[in-house]
């Protein structure tokens, strides 16, 4: 495995577990998380105020193909997570962008199944 789809898999672990500073250790200090159809972030601050803004359970992530050229990972992946007791199912995407071995950009495209939770 790349030294890029190991930083890519640490951070999707870091998710699963809920260990924000696992999160943050694999992102450059001014990266750039764009969540499409919703908003960007910018720097470690503000994506670490997003990450960690749910009170809720850990959501469960697969990663189902990682496809890797020059300096970016893409990620094909779905999940769940338990909202107000009830199970919601998502897909998402996801390109990293690397600079110096760490994540400087996500590209964020991320899909309820059924619709968004309530």
């Amino acid at each position: 495995m790349s030294q890029q789809k190991a930083v890519v898999e640490k951070y999707t672990d870091g998710f699963r577990r809920g260990d924000l500073a696992q999160i943050l250790s694999c992102l450059t200090d001014d990266v750039v998380w764009a969540l499409h159809g919703a908003k960007t972030l910018v720097g470690k601050d503000a994506f670490a105020a997003e990450a960690d803004s749910g009170d809720g359970p850990n959501p469960e992530l697969t990663l189902d193909r990682l496809m890797e050229e020059d300096d970016a990972v893409a990620v094909i992946g779905h999940g769940s997570v338990s909202l107000g007791g009830d199970p919601h199912a998502f897909v998402y995407s996801e390109v990293f962008t690397f600079a110096d071995g760490l994540v400087s950009r996500l590209d964020t495209f991320h899909i309820w199944l059924g619709g968004p939770p309530a």
